[in-house]
């Protein structure tokens, strides 16, 4: 059966660095950081005191505020980004068949602020029972965000949302690719977002001992591959990617930013937050996603890691990539720019999958900022290319991106530059 190839056309984004792609792009080369103490609620009482928040965004200059109000924190930004891709892809829906053209997004927890305010401050005993607002339901369920998506566009084709923690929207990227590949759809918009950022989330990783304790400097807190780094910051916003059949893209004449020619699945079955230390999964992952691109490990330029600035997950995607590539591995660039938005949670991969198709644009890498090379773990080969604190410009002919989430779920997309 003959695949058909699948294009990028379209870009949106919502970030802590910038409410736009470009926005977002200027920032990450700037080596700008997206942390700050948080606005959201009072954390007086809370171990972690900043994260990385999404600013200056108006929503309705997007939704009205009608629709708006009906949607939870992490619906709206999904919509953002989604009516900023389908606007950049320059589809007219006027001339296509509505009923081919899908959306599959990656929430990975999804309504939060809604449940906790319902249960916190609506959800209590009156004389004739708990009340909640009638859109409780619908404001939290973490499909919901596809849906508004499809509905705000009248869109009828694939609908649906993943949900496997930090690995999501790179799951969400996968499964459009596939269905684009064997014909099911002419065009998808693939994406993820989240907002966690309230008492209940904050509260949460905490308890875990996930995030950074740096209250003391927000802006240098994260820093992967770092000695002294103690957990990621918690971030919030969201990605979209349109993808297309490269015959779809064609016959309209869209402007193609990247094509993307591979995915890779794996679970660590190790344990429910941590990752295997010896990067077992992430080694299966990125060895699946070459097969699946049918790429040599030399073909590699830049891998956008998972780098979320953890003690031992740091550690064992460097050990998986050093088995997965050899020698290779001391060639490509390798970056996190978590060190610059945080952890976007669910809408993590869209946002970097989106980094490594302008780092393919443009041939330059990010920086992974906040490393000092006094602050070296011994555990980690700095022979490799971290890309610290300065971009790099070097030809990026096809990048990769890396996902991992909670449960042991990995993911891996791969993108090149187009040619015919």
């Amino acid at each position: 059966m003959k695949l058909n190839r699948v294009v990028v056309t379209g870009l949106g984004a919502v970030t802590p660095v910038g409410n736009t792609p470009e926005e977002m792009w200027k920032s990450l080369l700037a080596g700008k950081s997206g942390a700050a103490p948080i606005t959201a609620f009072d954390t007086s009482l809370f171990k972690t005191t900043f994260a990385c928040e999404v600013k200056d965004l108006n929503i309705n200059d997007y939704i009205d505020r009608k629709s708006a109000r009906k949607m939870d924190r992490c619906t709206q930004l999904a919509l953002v980004s989604a009516i900023q891709s389908m606007n950049d892809s320059g589809i007219d829906l006027e001339k296509e068949d509505r009923n081919r053209i899908g959306v599959i997004y990656g929430i990975g927890i999804g309504g939060i602020q809604t449940f906790q305010e319902e249960v916190m401050y609506y959800g209590q005993h009156h004389e004739e029972g708990p009340r909640f607002n009638p859109f409780f339901i619908p404001k939290m369920i973490s499909d919901i965000a596809a849906g508004q998506i499809s509905i705000h566009f009248g869109i009828h084709g694939p609908n649906f949302v993943t949900t496997s923690a930090c690995a999501s929207s790179t799951h969400a990227l996968a499964d459009a690719f596939n269905l684009l590949r064997l014909g099911k759809a002419d065009a998808i918009l693939a994406g993820g977002a989240e907002a966690a950022i309230c008492e209940t989330g904050v509260g949460g990783f905490n308890a875990l001992h996930a995030l950074s304790t740096r209250n003391d400097d927000p802006a240098g807190a994260s820093r992967p591959f770092s000695a002294s780094r103690d957990g990621f910051i918690i971030g919030e916003g969201a990605g979209c990617l349109m993808l297309e059949t490269l015959d779809h893209a064609k016959a309209r004449g869209a402007k193609i930013y990247a094509e993307m020619v591979g995915e890779g699945m794996s679970a660590d079955a190790y344990h429910i937050t941590a990752s295997h230390p010896e990067g077992l999964g992430a080694k299966l992952v990125m060895t699946n996603a070459l097969a699946d691109a049918e790429l040599g490990i030399e073909d590699i330029d830049y891998i956008n890691v998972h780098g979320t600035s953890t003690p031992v997950g740091d550690i064992s995607e460097v050990k998986a990539i050093k088995e997965v590539f050899g020698d290779n591995a001391y060639k490509l660039n390798i970056s996190s720019t978590k060190s610059m938005t945080g952890h976007l949670l669910g809408a993590a991969g869209a946002v970097e999958a989106m980094v490594c198709v302008l780092s393919i644009r443009d041939n330059i890498v990010p920086p992974t900022i906040n490393h000092a090379e006094d602050d070296k773990d011994p555990e980690i080969d700095y022979n490799l290319n971290f890309t610290f604190n300065q971009p790099q410009k070097r030809e990026v002919n096809t990048a990769l991106s890396n996902t991992f989430g909670f449960g042991g779920h990995n993911a891996c997309v791969i993108f090149k530059k187009y040619a015919e």
